[in-house]
Parts: C-alpha cells; sequence; structure tokens
C-alpha cells in the first residue's frame, strides 16, 4: 500500500496527540513491542509496511479519550482521528478493529458497550496479526506482558467463544517469548 507515513511521521503524531509526555511513553512503546510482536509472527497474505505502521498507529486513539471516557472506545477514536488526517481506510479500520478478539454488533449490544452498534472484527489477515500481537502487552500500570495462557483466562468471562477464537489464533501464529520481551522492556509477566 502507498502513502503510508513514514515511522518518524507516525512518532510525530504520537507526540502531537499525546496529552503528556508519560502518555506518549506508554502508548508509543507499547506500539513499537505490538509492532515488533506483529511482524515476527508468520503471517502470510499481509502487507508488511501496513503491519508495520498499522501497529504503530492502533492505540493512537487513546489520547483522544476523556477522563470519564469507556477505554474501549479508543479504537473508534483512533480509526475517527486517522480518517480526519486523510490516512487510508485500511490503516485507520486497524485501530477501530483490534479490540479483544473482535466485537460483534452483537457483544455490543448484550453488553451495553459505549460504541456504535457494529461489527468490529477483523477481516484482513493485516487486520488479524495485529490484532493477535496487542494481546501479549497491556499498557496497565506497570505495563505488563500476557502469556496465551493467562491472556485466554482472562477472556472466560466474555465466553467460550472468545477464548476459541484466541485459541485459533494461538494455533495459526504460535506464542512469542513473552519472558525475553519482559526482560528486554522491563515489564513483568502476568
Amino acid at each position: 500500500m502507498t502513502d503510508l507515513p513514514t515511522d518518524d511521521e507516525i512518532r510525530a503524531l504520537h507526540e502531537r496527540f499525546a496529552p503528556t509526555p508519560a502518555a506518549f511513553e506508554l502508548v508509543w512503546t507499547h506500539c513499537l513491542i505490538v509492532r515488533d510482536l506483529a511482524l515476527s509472527f508468520p503471517a502470510p497474505g499481509t502487507d508488511p509496511d501496513l503491519v508495520r505502521a498499522g501497529a504503530l498507529l492502533h492505540d493512537i486513539g487513546v489520547y483522544r479519550l476523556r477522563p470519564d471516557e469507556a477505554y474501549i472506545r479508543h479504537g473508534v477514536l483512533g480509526h475517527e482521528l486517522l480518517r480526519s488526517l486523510d490516512l487510508p481506510e485500511p490503516l485507520a479500520r486497524i485501530c477501530s478493529h483490534h479490540t479483544g478478539v473482535g466485537l460483534t454488533r452483537d457483544d455490543i449490544l448484550t453488553q451495553a458497550l459505549p460504541l456504535p452498534p457494529a461489527d468490529y472484527l477483523d477481516e484482513t489477515p493485516t487486520e488479524t496479526v495485529i490484532m493477535y500481537a496487542d494481546k501479549f502487552h497491556s499498557k496497565t500500570t506497570p505495563p505488563r506482558f500476557w502469556t496465551a495462557k493467562s491472556y485466554a483466562e482472562s477472556l472466560a468471562r466474555f465466553g467460550p467463544a472468545k477464548v476459541a477464537r484466541f485459541a485459533e489464533l494461538v494455533a495459526t501464529y504460535g506464542e512469542p517469548d513473552v519472558d525475553s520481551l519482559a526482560r528486554r522492556y522491563g515489564n513483568q509477566v502476568r
């Protein structure tokens, strides 16, 4: 795909929209980790440049959250932000289609989630690999890495279909060495 921003241009966008240096550092570091993970997985049918740019931008909507706004809205806010900057739709979709292992219209309605009722599911190999890579690192305080087992356990509250979907992803892409990544970034493993 052409017209994708470079890493330096993406970093400049993060710096521009981050409300504080600490927010920039947290989100930017997470996005670098997700980029490296996404590019490390065997992912036929992906556009490596779109994977790179999409992983670096997938959480840019976090900066747009109001203090009282539900975190789950960061994806749609990122999508809106990238479209307002005239960035390509496939790049913007990565923001709104990386939450959990996908959100359906039914999920939104039955859980009364504060999102426009729609399906926010990965539909391309690029969206899938970024969504999957994102599951292994969390921006919690303090930031931490997840193993496939610990992430699957956290999904159990959303039902067996979500756990099964994650198991399919693990079978397809494998599990990264989160212990090594945790040492590299000084994070814990959950």
